[in-house]
């Protein structure tokens, strides 16, 4: 069965981030639903470098959906209008509740995740510019984070978005659709991120 997952925007969204995520999802197969956080109800928008973002749908409208995976871009002008949507943080606490992957990158874990403090105990990464934001007992340094104990993949920013996308897949799928999407792309998936925990 195909794995349905959200990605928001908003204004000022990390455009590389974004796009890449996007991308690697639709290879995957899976139902990608592009949603706008804009507080205006915007569905198209300038991202972080002036370059023009569409979505599907206004996220009000798919509040009442389910994921397999919530998936936050970074960008910070993004991910502010992410941690002041009290929709989209409902959304990622209830994906929390039912133990289902959120994902974050570079400002996002920070800005929004550690922001409203919704894993207080669970192992992240961000971009390091925001790492301040995350207490120094949880931080981690790697390019791409998994806490297996709260189903949290974290990642830093527009250079990892490739890796951070692929890890989504292994998450969600497991090696063989991972190694599918990646290997016509000329890269393959580390499978070796940093995972801390136990299953």
């Amino acid at each position: 069965m195909s794995k349905k997952v959200l990605i928001p925007i908003a204004p000022g969204t990390e455009e590389m981030e974004a796009v890449t995520i996007i991308d690697i999802m639709v290879r995957a197969g899976y139902d990608v639903v592009v949603a706008s956080a804009d507080f205006d109800g915007q569905l198209t928008m300038k991202g972080s470098r002036n370059i023009t973002l569409t979505a599907d749908c206004k996220l009000v409208d798919i509040a009442d959906d389910e994921f397999d995976a919530v998936i936050l871009p970074g960008g910070v002008g993004g991910a502010e209008t992410f941690r002041d949507s009290t929709v989209l943080v409902e959304i990622v606490r209830q994906q929390m509740y039912e133990s289902k992957l959120v994902a974050a990158i570079c400002a996002a874990p920070a800005l929004v995740l550690a922001h409203h403090n919704l894993y207080p105990e669970a192992l992240m990464t961000c971009h390091p510019s925001f790492q301040q934001h995350i207490a120094d007992k949880l931080w981690r340094v790697k390019r791409v984070t998994y806490d297996v104990n709260h189903n949290l993949l974290t990642s830093q920013g527009p250079g990892t978005a490739l890796e951070f996308a692929i890890e989504i897949i292994l998450n969600l799928s497991g090696k063989a659709l991972a190694w599918e999407v990646a290997e016509p792309m000329i890269t393959l998936p580390t499978l070796h991120y940093s995972k801390f925990g136990e299953a």
